[in-house]
């Protein structure tokens, strides 16, 4: 049996994260192979998650990041299936790191390919669960491009917003970061009313429609009624059209055109845990 050291452990488990009785154990299954450790870690994760597929992963990290030219920014939730994992600050340091390397791709399924200190990030991910004893997975991932890119993590990382603004005025970041804590807060269905799904608009009418019956409404008016409660659900429901939180007299529109008269918000995205 190959004598294993202190130090190889620990540099096992300063590689993997595992702890030092899976990191010990490892490598003397792989008799001292530091790179067979390393997979026999990664196999324990396949069984952990193949165990675990059906549990319910909705805890974890919501974590934005935004690039050094604040024209483009992620949003990635690293899952798990506890608050208690949730926490850890291991788990979201983890979050962190890999919603920096998002930045640098366009879509989920190339982020889950990408190198990520010698892993792909789906390797990394099924590491993890091995290591935790959850089901770990990426859940949300969101891009967003536009002249000026703002974002908000709430408090616990359970939300994370990004926001375009249609110009990098000299308040932009303040301004992106106020109506991306409104997207947070309010958790608009879309930007403004072009952008409502079809299938919403016709679900709030009926929605409407069936309540105008019951106050017992004439069927010949229904249509005109349910449209001005639609114009009302637009405006509550919709970013651009939404009272601002920091003050409710002006639209979340209006208040960006306070500072810069051309200014205008470009999109948004939001991802939620729970």
């Amino acid at each position: 049996m190959a004598k294993i050291t202190a130090a190889e452990v620990n540099k096992l488990r300063k590689t993997t994260g595992a702890g030092m009785m899976d990191c010990k154990n490892a490598l003397v299954e792989a008799e001292g192979d530091f790179d067979k450790a390393i997979e026999i870690l990664r196999k324990k994760g396949q069984k952990v998650a193949a165990k675990r597929a059906d549990r319910d992963s909705s805890e974890g990290a919501a974590i934005a990041r935004v690039n050094g030219s604040h024209n483009e920014g992620v949003i990635i939730s690293l899952n798990c299936e506890t608050d208690f994992v949730a926490k850890n600050e291991s788990f979201v340091n983890l979050a962190k790191d890999l919603a920096d390397l998002a930045l640098n791709f366009d879509s989920k399924d190339a982020f889950l390919a990408a190198d990520f200190n010698g892993l792909s990030v789906q390797e990394k991910l099924l590491e993890q669960t091995g290591v935790i004893g959850e089901k770990i997975e990426i859940g949300g991932f969101r891009k967003l491009s536009a002249p000026f890119v703002g974002s908000y993590i709430h408090a616990g990382n359970k939300i994370a917003t990004l926001v375009g603004l249609s110009e990098a005025v000299a308040d932009a970041a303040t301004i992106a970061k106020d109506v991306a804590m409104q997207a947070a807060a309010m958790n608009p269905v879309a930007l403004n009313e072009a952008e409502v799904d079809q299938e919403i608009i016709e679900k709030e009418i009926e929605i409407a429609k069936d309540q105008l019956r019951q106050e017992g409404k004439p069927e010949n008016m229904l249509d005109k009624i349910a449209q001005g409660k639609l114009k009302r659900f637009f405006k509550d429901n919709t970013l651009v059209n939404q009272d601002f939180i920091k003050d409710s007299k002006l639209s979340v529109a209006q208040y960006v055109k306070s500072a810069d008269a051309s200014l205008e918000v470009t999109g948004f995205e939001r991802v939620a845990l729970g």
